[in-house]
């Protein structure tokens, strides 16, 4: 059987398909004994705006660290622009 190259394509990334996490709070939940396990001294935790910050939440609670969002503009790509292939910030 021939598939579509776009069915190929999306389901290869579909995080719907098999999610490891149940959402992006428990991802940054089941993340933070591993780097509390790393030792860092005076961590500091750096969050993207809306999809990032769930994640770094629960990291940095659990470093005692403080949380800094990182603003960037995305740079999509021309015929999907959900997609991003890199992020521009301004100052860094």
């Amino acid at each position: 059987m021939i598939v579509p190259a776009p069915t190929l394509r999306f389901a290869a990334f579909s995080l719907h398909a098999n999610p490891r996490f149940a959402g992006r709070a428990e991802a940054g939940r089941s993340l933070a004994p591993l780097l509390q396990a790393r030792g860092f001294t005076d961590p500091l935790v750096y969050a993207l705006p809306r999809g990032g910050v769930p994640v770094a939440l629960p990291i940095a609670e659990a470093l005692h660290a403080p949380l800094d969002l990182l603003l960037v503009r995305k740079l999509g790509v021309p015929w999907q622009p959900e997609l991003g292939f890199g992020a521009i910030a301004e100052g860094l």
